[in-house]
């Protein structure tokens, strides 16, 4: 385990802090607020080392490196929550007016997890899990089901923020700062601290459990409430959710928890929401339970990993930290909670974290047992594809397999006007462009699937997040003399706020995760969608979409400033798991990271049967090669046509749909229009159409990350 926080650096300081009472909440130094304006924060202080290199990618890097210390390989895999990324650097160079895209290229939140990948020499997937502040545990439950499925043997997870105007001032407008710094649980709290920080875990997944083994990851739940973009379900039913779904995946019941690390951030209405969940749970007597938050802040994507490691802690050395900052309980929340850090034999703790969007995610953390659960050796299941529907600059689904069949470009950006169709004027005026994407998507994907039910679990895929809302949030500020600003844009800015639109749509309230990862996080998407969804006949939605911006996309995005016809859009897609596969299947199949890994391609055609079945099995190939990165993913395609011997139609897809993070969710949508059909359209092939002859199609990405999707019959 590692950790960097506010009250001190690395594991064993952290439990002396905890013990000693120390608060690591005071005046923030990290940019100038205007006089009158300063509010508490939990801010790090002391110097580091790595210039020019945003504060979350140290602080993750510095709890990475104390988590790996006692390992000689690197990781199998790298699951992360977050939520600001290098935003931090990017507001001081956007208040300058710089305009070098050299000095974004840290920006994204998916960068973090990037950034641990290159330095540890991972080669495997590399995930980046934003679901605002429940980011941390949820990206445990990733990892977990990873682990569960035998898909690594090792990985390393957690989440890591750092303080930033956009958070600092957007709790401030919605009015959720204590002034006196975090209270959780006390009569006379008033609002959260904002916080920054980051947890890291070491996660393996054996048969038996290791000598050096300090806790056990039971299991864990997610759920969303599909109530409101930010504020919680008032009587916890989606909290409650989850934690009955962590309790249940960890195979033991409510009464042998021991202690319950509670989100708890210290607002009137989260921890009300909190309490009657666990009032619900509880039926008896409640465990042991505590809030950290009043010594520690919130640290938003950062919180749940930072508690899973001191929950952790409390395990391995025996003892509950005290809910600093609670002098009088609140009496309305019937809540008992350990007020002074006690010793305390600790077996089994349950750690929750919620977030906008009605995100809500428990993990269950126990000693270890004498024997691990068995590992499967089994491999991912097909999910069946019952509707689809895309966006392009072309038009909708129609009007752009009509042209990209034709061979003719779908670059462009399709006008509001026609993106907000299927959309009420009501939601139309709440929502900016990539939330108006995302919810027409849906709509149009579910439609296509004629299905009665709505769908429980959705999962989306966004390179860049809500750019607009950011962009507007920021210049408002900025424009004010960091004054004023706009809470809703706050609320909408946040990565998974499409998500939380989709949910509230639909009324789903099962999985809701929200992935980013550039060019790669709709493949993120489809495969946390095939981990984490294992009820047979739920309707399940998977949604990529990135919007162009016309100042922030050419400065984040390398690929779409080399393109001189701004595009953006994206896919949907509505599955289920059905008992006996029937129909179209889709199933993500290969994610690996490029750099230092020259055995990239060879490892893809392995996992892929080798050359005789993947010429058996796929009748054409979609290749998505970001613009950036075209000579590497051109010399990656030929590397896999040679060494595979694939013969059939290749088609090179961001040529004709434009430079946009989730094209590839478009290009899957296509993929499913076309095996429908049983051909490769003859603009496509440059000759009469090509026959699929009961083939499937392979869509692979190259470039930074080499991943590959199938849709088979």
């Amino acid at each position: 385990m590692g950790l960097i926080t506010p009250v001190s650096r690395g594991v064993p300081e952290t439990k002396a802090s905890i013990m000693n009472g120390v608060r690591g909440i005071g005046p923030v130094t990290l940019f100038p607020v205007p006089r009158g304006r300063s509010l508490p924060v939990g801010e790090i202080h002391g110097s580091f080392e790595m210039d020019g290199l945003p504060r979350t990618h140290q602080f993750a890097l510095i709890a990475a490196e104390e988590a790996m210390a006692d390992s000689s390989d690197a990781p199998d895999a790298i699951v992360i929550g977050g939520t600001t990324g290098g935003m931090a650097l990017t507001e001081e160079h956007l208040k300058r007016g710089d305009t070098s895209r050299e000095l974004f290229k840290y920006h994204a939140t998916g960068s973090v997890a990037e950034y641990l990948a290159a330095r540890l020499k991972c080669r495997g997937p590399v995930i980046t899990v934003s679901t605002a502040c429940s980011s941390g545990t949820a990206a445990l439950k990733v990892a977990l089901e990873m682990l569960r499925e035998g898909r690594a043997r090792n990985i390393l997870v957690g989440g890591a923020d750092s303080l930033c105007r956009l958070t600092y001032y957007g709790f401030n407008a919605l009015q959720l700062i204590d002034p006196a710094g975090a209270r959780p649980l006390d009569v006379d709290r008033r609002g959260m601290t904002v916080s920054e920080g980051a947890g890291m875990l070491l996660l393996e997944g054996k048969d038996k459990v290791p000598d050096n083994a300090i806790a056990e990851i039971l299991g864990a739940g997610l759920s969303c409430d599909a109530y409101h973009p930010s504020s919680p379900d008032p009587e916890g039913t989606g909290a409650l959710a989850a934690m009955r779904a962590a309790i249940k995946d960890g195979c033991i019941s409510a009464s042998e928890i021991d202690y319950v690390n509670l989100h708890g951030t210290g607002t009137i209405d989260n921890d009300l929401s909190e309490a009657r969940a666990l009032d619900r749970l509880f039926v008896e007597d409640k465990p042991l339970l505590s809030s950290i938050k009043g010594a520690f802040g919130h640290s938003l994507a950062a919180a749940g990993a930072i508690e899973a490691v001191i929950s952790a802690m409390s395990i391995s050395d025996n003892f509950v930290p005290g809910n600093t900052g609670c002098k009088t309980p609140d009496p309305e929340l019937r809540l008992n909670p350990v007020i002074e850090p006690m010793e305390s034999d600790i077996q089994t703790v349950l750690s929750s974290s919620f977030g906008f969007g009605g995100n809500n995610a428990s993990v269950v953390i126990g000693k270890p047992k004498k024997e691990g659960a068995a590992i499967s050796s089994q491999g991912p299941s097909h999910l069946t594809i019952v509707g689809c529907a895309c966006i392009t600059g072309a038009g909708k689904t129609r009007m752009t397999e009509k042209a990209f069949s034709e061979g003719r470009s779908c670059k462009g950006i399709l006008p509001d006007r026609e993106v907000s169709k299927d959309l009420s004027p009501k939601t139309v005026r709440r929502i900016k462009r990539l939330s108006r994407l995302a919810l027409s998507l849906a709509i149009a994907a579910h439609k296509d699937s004629g299905e009665s039910d709505d769908p429980n679990s959705l999962f989306f895929g966004t390179g860049w997040g809500p750019l607009s809302n950011t962009y507007d949030f920021l210049t408002k500020l900025y424009e004010s003399g960091e004054h004023f600003t706009s809470p809703t844009d706050f609320i909408g800015s946040v990565h998974n706020a499409p998500a939380g639109l989709l949910a509230i749509r639909f009324r789903a309230r099962g999985s809701n995760i929200t992935t980013t990862g550039g060019d790669y996080s709709f493949e993120q998407s489809l495969m946390t969608a095939s981990l984490l969804t294992k009820e047979r006949d739920d309707l399940i939605l998977v949604v990529g979409a990135d919007e162009s911006h016309e100042i922030l996309s050419g400065l984040f995005d390398d690929s779409v400033s080399g393109d001189q016809t701004p595009s953006d859009g994206g896919g949907a897609i509505c599955l289920r798991r059905a008992d006996t596969p029937s129909g179209l299947r889709l199933l993500p199949t290969f994610f690996e990271y490029s750099k230092g890994n020259p055995s990239i391609i060879l490892s893809l055609i392995d996992s892929l049967g080798g050359p005789a079945k993947i010429k058996s099995k796929y009748g054409a190939l979609l290749a998505g090669i970001p613009g950036s990165l075209r000579e590497r993913g051109r010399d990656q395609l030929s590397q896999f046509l040679e060494g595979s011997g694939f013969g059939g139609p290749v088609i090179d897809y961001r040529r004709l749909t434009g430079e946009f993070a989730s094209a590839s969710a478009v290009a899957a949508v296509l993929a499913v229009c076309f095996a429908r059909e049983g051909k490769i359209p003859e603009g496509l092939c440059g000759k009469k159409s090509s026959s699929l002859n009961g083939k499937g199609i392979l869509i692979i990405g190259l470039g930074k990350f080499v991943t590959a999707v199938e849709v088979i019959t």
